[in-house]
């Protein structure tokens, strides 16, 4: 049974408080004040035995110009028209207002199916709010609290006639099971950086539709959307994030709640697009976002943004390489590419890198090929000799991918000074195409295989009677 629900209603309704409970994850941030919701955000939602998919919206405002409030309302009407069924909460608390009467009216007309909640019924305070609930004509409303789970007996009660529908209506499908379906797992990608760089527009132009909300205006994006699509024939799952101030300007705390949702985009990630503003680029919080996704072990793509408005290309694109040499030598290598959000241009050439940056993040070095390049290495130049006594790097291996790690056995690793880590580190990109990706090296002890090192010797009581010496003293 499969379904799409869209939640809408007036901002500050608890949509979102909703959405998290039915998704069982606190993926929708949720704050006291109104307006913090403004991207439409999908879940997979499980209530008792229905599966279905559920979108969580905007507040509804009356506003229909090219404001942000026009913009948000446009994709909450686009939900309501993508989603099978629409379920339109009030807060019972409130009671009815104007605008749900009018919210009413608009769903009576786009939608077929339309779904009333009371929330926020908790306590008397909700009785008369839910007896209004009735004069908007959409039946016989469904009390709930999406902040305690009540009523969600009865929102399954009424949602299961509508799965049910959709089930019937589902065309059968003969399966060859001689055929061979393998979609794979989708590439992860995270989109971060300053606001205003468009990384929202960058999306859409890859999805090829207006599915995140868009503007002038610097920050509009609040949560970390993610959208699946298939780029080119690539599957990937692409995450749109809020873009990152200085910590010192941060202070509103639903800023600070979408920073972190950010944050923790970038850790499940597999690769980070770092967007820069080809007029402002490699401004200090665009390099603490590459250095954050360097630290966190992502592959790393920098891509800069509006390269329509740059007149003097080929002096720029000299000069934003000379930089990032300069500025980023932790991801030296790493895919530099210029773009359009808003033309389209480029797009291709980002595809390319994302994916030869996947690559080399999943690299494999057999342990022979390592020792012959390490044997190389340190005929070269060899390890320092503190004390007199020089350090010896026995052998090495790969332990892990993504990012590749390896270890090197050496004599006296706590002796080994950075800079020859750095001479490893870089010969290892140089040596096994591995531009740009973090790599993890670690020095480690070899511990002594002779089991009789730090022991006194001793001659055995047998031979000791036959030599005529006293026994040991217990």
């Amino acid at each position: 049974m499969s379904f799409t629900l869209a939640i809408v209603g007036r901002p500050n309704v608890g949509k979102s408080t909703l959405f998290n409970r039915l998704v069982g994850k606190r993926l929708a941030l949720v704050d006291d004040q109104p307006g913090v919701t403004r991207d439409l955000r999908e879940g997979a939602a499980r209530l008792g035995d229905l599966r279905f998919t559920v979108i969580d919206t905007a507040g509804l405002e009356e506003a229909t110009d090219e404001s942000l409030q026009g913009r948000m309302r446009r994709l909450t009407e686009r939900a309501v028209e993508m989603a099978d069924v629409c379920l339109f909460m009030i807060d019972a608390r409130a009671g009815v207002l104007p605008a749900d009467r009018v919210f009413a009216e608009i769903l009576r007309k786009k939608s077929a199916k339309v779904i009333l909640a009371a929330n926020k019924v908790e306590g008397q305070a909700a009785d008369a709010g839910l007896i209004e609930a009735y004069e908007l004509g959409l039946g016989d409303p469904v009390p709930i609290s999406a902040e305690h789970g009540e009523g969600m007996a009865d929102l399954l009660q009424v949602l299961t006639p509508v799965a049910e529908a959709a089930e019937s209506h589902e065309p059968e499908t003969e399966v060859d099971i001689d055929e061979e379906v393998d979609e794979g797992k989708p590439l992860q990608i995270a989109v971060v950086g300053r606001p205003n760089a468009g990384k929202s527009t960058l999306i859409n132009k890859i999805l090829g539709e207006d599915r995140l909300l868009t503007g002038p205006e610097a920050g509009i994006t609040r949560d970390a959307i993610s959208v699946s699509t298939v780029w080119d024939g690539t599957p990937m799952r692409i995450f749109d994030t809020a873009g990152m101030r200085k910590r010192a300007k941060v202070q509103d705390k639903v800023e600070k709640l979408s920073v972190s949702d950010g944050l923790r985009a970038v850790k499940f990630a597999e690769v980070v697009v770092v967007l820069l503003d080809v007029e402002i680029p490699f401004e200090q919080q665009d390099l603490r976002i590459a250095d954050l996704a360097e630290r966190e072990g992502r592959a790393v793509v920098v891509a800069v943004n509006k390269w329509d408005l740059e007149d003097e290309k080929q002096a720029k694109l000299k000069e934003l390489k000379e930089e990032f040499e300069r500025l980023l030598p932790q991801l030296r290598g790493a895919p530099l590419v210029t773009v359009s959000a808003k033309t389209g241009r480029g797009l291709d050439r980002l595809r390319e890198a994302v994916l030869r940056a996947h690559e080399v993040w999943n690299r494999r070095v057999t342990t022979s090929q390592l020792n012959r390049w390490l044997a190389g290495m340190i005929e070269m130049h060899p390890p320092p000799a503190p004390g007199g006594r020089r350090i010896k790097l026995r052998y090495a291996t790969q332990v892990k991918t993504r990012p590749p790690g390896f270890v090197v056995m050496c004599s006296a690793p706590e002796k080994l000074p950075e800079s020859y880590s750095r001479y490893l580190i870089n010969g290892l990109r140089d040596d096994f195409d591995m531009p740009g990706t973090p790599i993890r090296l670690t020095m480690r002890s070899q511990a002594d295989k002779n089991p009789y090192k730090g022991k006194t010797k001793s001659t055995p009581s047998r031979l000791r009677k036959h030599l005529g010496k006293p026994p040991l003293k217990p």
